[in-house]
């Protein structure tokens, strides 16, 4: 069923002072310190949503050889440092340092056969951050189009109704730009429109010099010396797409910091200008410091800190719960900054040190937490890459001091949980080396047609763009025998 993209929702009455407040989250993007007193300001909760997706993006490209995927039989060149353990689920082995996800293979599955084309990053990031396989035309791997497919969570957003006045997807912490400055494309809402791009929730500043879970596990790809930025992990607003106001509008920063002064400017921009849906979705107070530590994830009690990791993996994935929990229908979350999972060198090492501790932590307690509240049933997790790693290890001694292994997009294991997945299982098999699909071979298609359907989005569901025409959501299967 086509859902139009100015569909008018239900809306609760709320007095003139809380609209023009609303309309001032909206120019200035929905604060994460701001959730609890929008739903208390919206009035009475409505039921828990049935229906949820976290959708956890590792930039960079996941080896599926040193992580899910292990071929311990292989030659030395192909089956690296690292050796299979078994998991509660009998025959079904994992990486030596993913212990406690090991421990709770009743939650997971593994597709251990998703394959596409492409082993260029930006290429990589367009599929699997859309589920198209196909290239738009026109793509620039340089910088995002506007003829570029939409990204999951702005279909998702388009054909989704809102929970308790929260958008239906977010994108957290971090946009995904490269060490250069230049922006990844596949992120946005491409040939939607960049009204629909997103909501971007940007807690993790952009850092050019270090990739990872900082502080505790930050770390460079090639070890260069450099100086540890102090760097604080906070939600100060959601970014908004394109139009939301002009001038002087555009600095939300600025109006957050003086928002007492401008108040009287709020208001006669408010009579003037006709705020659409989107742009109205906040209801909450700007101002009271109760409601912007209401959810501060770093300032969350000490035993869940030590659940999570003190580090922005934790924080991300603890976002992300408190999210879901709120009425947030699709979160992604981008685990670590782009390319942090790009081990060209010195792969086993920072693997091992620096990006499966926090990794394993922070999803081990994110499961736990779903299934204690009662909310893994109904909230897919969801876990890829761009592509994933050669089969053969290789060196580039004029960049790293230890071997690693190159983009490789023919094959890769995604990794689920929850949403009705019959954990314990492997779907699909790689070869002998782990370079290409041997049985059940999947598509980005087929990944993102199951987070859809995880979302209860119909497959007969349409969007529409600016001139009326539908546009399908579907472009695959959900992944068969995945479901339990």
């Amino acid at each position: 069923m086509a859902c139009p993209p100015d569909t008018k929702l239900p809306h609760p009455k709320i007095p003139r002072r809380a609209a023009l407040q609303a309309g001032a989250v909206g120019l200035l993007g929905l604060g994460m310190d701001h959730l609890a007193a929008l739903q208390a300001a919206a009035g009475p909760a409505a039921p828990p949503p049935a229906r949820s997706v976290i959708f956890i993006f590792l930039s960079g490209g996941l080896s599926q050889l040193d992580s899910f995927d292990l071929k311990p039989d292989a030659p030395a060149e192909v089956r690296g440092e690292f050796r299979p353990i078994e998991t509660a689920t009998p025959g079904v082995r994992i990486c030596e340092h993913l212990p406690l996800l090991a421990r709770r293979s009743r939650h997971w599955a593994l597709v251990r056969s998703l394959t596409h084309p492409s082993n260029d990053h930006s290429a990589g990031h367009q599929i699997m951050l859309t589920g198209r396989t196909e290239l738009p035309p026109g793509f620039d791997p340089s910088r995002p189009r506007p003829g570029d497919w939409p990204a999951i969570p702005a279909v998702a957003g388009a054909v989704l109704g809102r929970r308790h006045n929260l958008p239906p997807a977010v994108v957290l912490p971090e946009k995904l730009v490269h060490t250069t400055g230049r922006v990844i494309p596949g992120q946005f809402a491409g040939h939607m429109g960049p009204r629909r791009d997103p909501w971007f929730i940007e807690a993790a500043p952009f850092d050019s010099t270090a990739y990872g879970a900082y502080p505790e596990y930050e770390f460079d790809h090639q070890d260069r010396p450099r100086k540890r930025k102090e760097k604080r992990f906070q939600a100060p607003s959601l970014s908004l797409p394109e139009g939301v106001g002009e001038g002087r509008m555009a600095s939300r920063l600025a109006l957050l910091r003086h928002i007492d002064r401008q108040r009287g400017d709020l208001e006669r921009e408010a009579q003037v200008e006709q705020f659409d849906r989107y742009r109205q979705d906040a209801v909450a107070l700007l101002t009271e410091e109760r409601v912007r530590r209401a959810l501060d994830v770093t300032g969350a009690d000490a035993p869940t800190l030590d659940r999570y990791g003190r580090n922005s993996f934790g924080w991300s994935l603890l976002m992300a719960r408190r999210l879901v929990e709120a009425g947030v229908s699709l979160v992604q979350v981008n685990l670590g900054n782009n390319e942090t999972w790009d081990t060209h060198g010195n792969a086993f090492p920072h693997l091992k040190d620096n990006l499966f501790p926090p990794t394993d932590r922070a999803l081990s307690a994110l499961l736990d937490d779903l299934h204690d509240t009662g909310l893994l049933d109904r909230t897919l997790v969801v876990m890829a890459g761009e592509f994933g790693r050669t089969p053969r290890i290789s060196s580039l001694p004029a960049h790293y001091k230890l071997p690693g292994r190159d983009h490789w997009g023919m094959v890769q294991t995604v990794f689920f949980a929850g949403g009705g997945v019959r954990g314990g299982q492997v779907i699909g098999a790689s070869d002998a080396t782990g370079g290409y699909p041997a049985a059940d071979g999947q598509t980005p298609e087929n990944m993102a047609a199951t987070i859809y359907q995880a979302l209860g989005i119909p497959r007969t569901a349409e969007w529409l763009d600016d001139f009326g025409r539908p546009h399908v959501v579907y472009h695959g299967d959900p992944i068969p025998k995945l479901m339990g």
